[in-house]
C-alpha cells in the first residue's frame, strides 16, 4: 500500500530546492532539484485560505537572489522578469540574499527579511512589495555590522490574532519588534550576551542566530544565541539564560513542536562548528528551558562531524526534522524519541520547513 502524502517537506540546498511528500514513517518521494546549482536559503508554502502557494528565494552568485513562487505545487514556477523583492535606489544597496520568507498576521501579507538586513512586504499575497522603511531608517543601522553569514534579517515572527505584531531577528543586531506594523521599532536584546564585545550586555549588536516562539503561550520565546540559548516569558522583551544539561551553548537551529517541546542541535563552539564530541544528538526542553535532555535513538553516535544551519531545524504537529551541511536529512515522528534518516546524500542543506497537508 503506498504511503498516504500528508506532509511535505521543502529543503533548500546550497545547489536547489527539493521537495518530499510522505507520511513521516516510511519512504518519502523527492521531486528535485528546481533551481538546479542555485542556493536556496528560503522556501515557504502559504496554506492560508487553502491556497498552498508555494515560494521560494534561490540566489546564483552571479545573478544574485529573486523571490519566485509556484501555485501548482512546484510543478512550475513563476520567475518575472523584473524582480519582485530590489533594494531601492535611494539605499545605494544591492540584494545580497534571501533568509526568509514567512506569513504575515492577516491572510493576505508575507514578509521577507533579506541580507543587507531589510524587511519587505507585501499586503496583497505578493502581487507588490515595499521596502520597511521604519526599520530600514532605524539609527541603530548604521552600527550593525555583519556576522559569518553577512548581516541578515533571518527570522520572521508574525501573530495572525494581531496583525501590528512582527518581531525579528538581525545577525548581528539581536531582536527587535514593533507594534504599528512596522512605523517604529523597538530593540529588546535585554539579559542576552554579546561575548565579543567591551560591554557584554548592549542595548543592541548581539548576534541571535534564531527566535521560536510557543505555540499556546504566546508569551514564551526561545532564542538560540551566537553563544548562549535563552528564554522569554514577557513576549520576547527580555530574556534569562536555559543553558543547564546542555554540552554547549553555541548553536543555530531552533524549533518548537505542537507539544510545546523546544529542540536544539549544539555545536562544540565558534571555532569548531560540528556535533558536539562527534555525537548527533538532538537536545530537547518539555518545562521551557529549565532541564534538557539529549536524544539520540537513531543518530549516529561515532564519527558525526556535523553541522546544522539556523534554519534547517523545522517542526509540524509533533513531527521534527533537521538537515546538515553534509546533505543528511533526518526525521522524527514522536517528537523526538527517535529519528530516522530519509535522505543521506543532497547538497548541503541551508533551509528545512516543514507542513501537514
Amino acid at each position: 500500500m503506498a504511503a498516504k502524502k500528508d506532509l511535505l517537506l521543502l529543503v533548500g540546498t546550497a545547489k536547489g530546492l527539493f521537495i518530499l511528500s510522505g507520511d513521516g514513517r516510511r519512504e518519502w518521494q523527492v521531486d528535485g532539484p528546481h533551481f538546479a546549482g542555485r542556493a536556496v536559503y528560503s522556501a515557504f508554502l502559504d496554506q492560508r485560505k487553502r491556497r498552498n502557494v508555494m515560494w521560494a528565494g534561490p540566489a546564483s552568485w552571479h545573478f544574485g537572489a529573486e523571490l519566485v513562487k509556484s501555485t501548482d505545487m512546484g510543478a512550475t514556477w513563476d520567475e518575472p522578469e523584473n524582480r519582485r523583492i530590489k533594494m531601492p535606489k535611494v539605499t545605494k544597496k544591492s540584494l545580497e540574499n534571501i533568509w526568509q520568507i514567512a506569513a504575515g498576521g492577516d491572510d493576505d501579507s508575507l514578509y521577507v527579511g533579506v541580507a543587507p538586513a531589510a524587511l519587505f512586504e507585501s499586503h496583497d499575497q505578493g502581487s507588490t512589495w515595499q521596502l520597511n522603511k521604519g526599520l530600514w531608517s532605524h539609527p541603530h543601522r548604521k552600527q550593525w555590522q555583519p556576522g559569518f553569514g553577512g548581516l541578515c534579517l533571518h527570522t520572521i515572527v508574525t501573530d495572525n490574532k494581531n496583525s501590528k505584531d512582527i518581531k525579528i531577528a538581525i545577525s548581528t543586531g539581536g531582536v527587535y519588534q514593533t507594534r504599528d506594523g512596522g512605523k517604529n521599532w523597538r530593540v529588546t536584546n535585554k539579559g542576552v550576551s554579546a561575548y565579543f564585545m567591551p560591554n557584554k550586555y548592549p542595548e543592541f549588536g548581539q548576534c541571535v542566530h534564531k527566535i521560536a516562539r510557543h505555540p499556546r503561550k504566546k508569551d514564551l520565546f526561545f532564542l538560540q544565541n551566537h553563544h548562549g540559548v535563552y528564554r522569554s516569558r514577557d513576549g520576547a522583551r527580555s530574556w534569562q539564560e536555559i543553558e543547564t544539561g546542555l554540552p554547549s551553548n553555541f548553536g543555530f537551529g531552533l524549533t518548537v513542536s505542537n507539544a510545546g517541546s523546544a529542540f536544539i542541535v549544539p555545536l562544540q563552539s565558534d571555532g569548531q562548528r560540528f556535533t558536539c564530541d562527534g555525537k548527533l544528538r538532538v537536545y530537547r526542553t518539555r518545562d521551557e528551558g529549565d532541564s534538557w535532555q539529549p536524544l539520540r535513538r537513531g543518530l549516529p553516535q561515532q564519527h558525526a562531524y556535523e553541522v546544522i544551519l539556523r534554519d534547517a531545524v523545522t517542526s509540524t504537529g509533533n513531527n521534527i526534522f533537521f538537515g546538515t551541511k553534509n546533505g543528511k536529512l533526518f526525521g522524527s515522528a514522536n517528537d523526538g524519541d527517535s529519528w530516522k534518516l530519509i535522505e543521506g546524500s543532497l547538497p548541503e542543506i541551508c533551509c528545512v520547513k516543514a507542513y501537514s497537508l
